[in-house]
């Protein structure tokens, strides 16, 4: 890959509803297009073992068509709200959400290499990491696909203002092209390099982080059967790693299963390794280690998988490791985290704004407790917008808005002694419904550690 990184960039390849110009001599053969549409249906898929769980639990499949449409349009409901004409998308979780496109996801959060331009109104163009052009041909909603222009640092050195003013330039005639005379621009994440070369171009640029977090705020209907799906699977997965929790296994050990359960579904990655046991619960954040779980530990986990269709799962429990009773210090924390979480999902409905969540959520004495870091998050590809904070740091951090129907939302717990001792980390996912809420994760809390 590294020495890829070197190759000049490659053409236009055909593509999608638009065609462009192209060197033959380095097109894709006719055989190669053919075995990649042969693959259609393959790649970033569930995979049989979850659908047929799926199925057995009676959830329906979601129509993926019709999420992909439904997300482009709330790209563009942003962009008609900002009065922008278009968006560069580097973030790969906001180049899914877009236009479902994904390559080598975690690779490119760290390295520039492929981006999205979607116009208010226009074709939308894929840029893509060369010799990769192939991968998006099935994508009925990216009209033509173009080599990237990269100017990130492992692949530019010291030329990166050189690559970035190519990039800007060309970036400067899509404007020109579909702007409508527009000249304003969302960029969801770029080096002071691209943004002074935009200026130079005569691009205003504005903040596309803003523009795809309230765009992936509202989910569609098929976005809920896909999470409905993926936190299906996450459960499956923590039920084998729950079989797998027994005095002696190492806490690295049992978080692999987690990860393998969620991969063998069609999951994709996982965002942290936050298990942790015994003395280790106390205080949260700390990830997976060679520790040996013994028995009576509790331990404490936070999924954070990213599964099929790219959902993300995002549910917290707390198991106890071994036949023997709780203690009452177990009991008493796990309780209060479990009562923390019932009552903060009972006050959701539409219409509660963000500072009303935080006034009236359960909270306990940050001088005798260590809690978590705020009491909600929103949740859709990843962890999203919005953060619910404390009353006691709203002031400082906290931003106002409204709940709304069609959000998902992540209730978290976390209740540990500040005085030492085990923790206990809990968390749901929680639709607001017209009614009110709906609580999308079913994994069953401890009845032994409740009361």
């Amino acid at each position: 890959m590294a020495h890829d990184l070197l190759d000049p960039p490659g053409p236009t390849l055909p593509f999608g509803r638009h065609r462009s110009k192209i060197n033959p001599m380095q097109n894709p053969t006719a055989e190669t297009i053919e075995y990649a549409k042969s693959l259609e249906g393959l790649t970033l898929e569930p995979s049989d073992l979850a659908v047929g769980e799926w199925q057995a639990l009676g959830l329906a499949l979601p129509n993926v068509p019709t999420m992909r449409t439904f997300r482009l349009e709330r790209v563009r409901q942003m962009l008609r709200q900002f009065d922008y004409a278009g968006i560069i998308l580097y973030d790969p979780l906001n180049m899914r959400y877009a236009c479902d496109s994904s390559n080598m996801q975690v690779w490119c959060l760290h390295n520039s290499v492929r981006y999205c331009f979607v116009p208010l109104e226009g074709p939308v163009i894929l840029f893509e990491f060369h010799r990769c052009e192939h991968l998006s041909h099935h994508l009925d909603l990216i009209d033509e696909v173009r080599s990237a222009k990269s100017w990130f640092f492992l692949g530019s050195g010291s030329r990166y203002d050189e690559h970035a003013q190519a990039w800007a330039s060309e970036i400067a005639d899509l404007m020109q092209t579909y702007g409508g005379g527009n000249t304003r621009l969302a960029i969801d994440r770029c080096n002071h390099e691209g943004v002074a070369a935009l200026h130079r171009a005569g691009i205003e640029v504005f903040n596309g982080e803003e523009v795809m977090e309230l765009a992936r705020l509202i989910k569609g209907e098929e976005e809920i059967k896909a999470m409905r799906c993926a936190l299906a699977s996450a459960e499956q997965s923590m039920a084998v790693m729950q079989e797998k929790l027994e005095p002696g296994v190492s806490e690295m050990r049992l978080w692999s299963y987690l990860h393998a359960e969620n991969i063998a579904r069609g999951g994709e990655w996982i965002e942290t390794r936050l298990l942790a046991s015994g003395p280790r619960t106390n205080p949260w954040y700390q990830e997976c280690s060679k520790r040996i779980i013994q028995a009576g530990d509790i331990v404490s986990f936070d999924t954070d998988l990213i599964g099929p269709y790219g959902m993300c799962a995002d549910i917290s429990r707390a198991w106890l490791c071994g036949d023997q009773p709780a203690t009452a210090a177990q009991r008493q924390i796990y309780t209060m985290a479990y009562e923390q979480i019932q009552h903060n999902q009972s006050i959701l409905k539409p219409g509660l704004t963000f500072r009303e969540m935080g006034e009236q959520a359960l909270m306990y004495p940050l001088s005798d407790y260590n809690a978590y870091t705020i009491f909600y998050h929103g949740v859709g590809l990843c962890d999203e917008y919005p953060a619910i904070y404390f009353p006691e740091h709203f002031d400082a951090y906290g931003y106002d808005g409204v709940l709304e129907e069609g959000m998902v939302i992540c209730v978290e717990s976390f209740v540990g002694s500040v005085e030492g001792g085990e923790g206990v980390k809990l968390e749901e996912q929680v639709l607001i419904t017209s009614e009110g809420y709906e609580v999308l994760s079913r994994y069953p809390f401890e009845e032994g550690l409740i009361g």
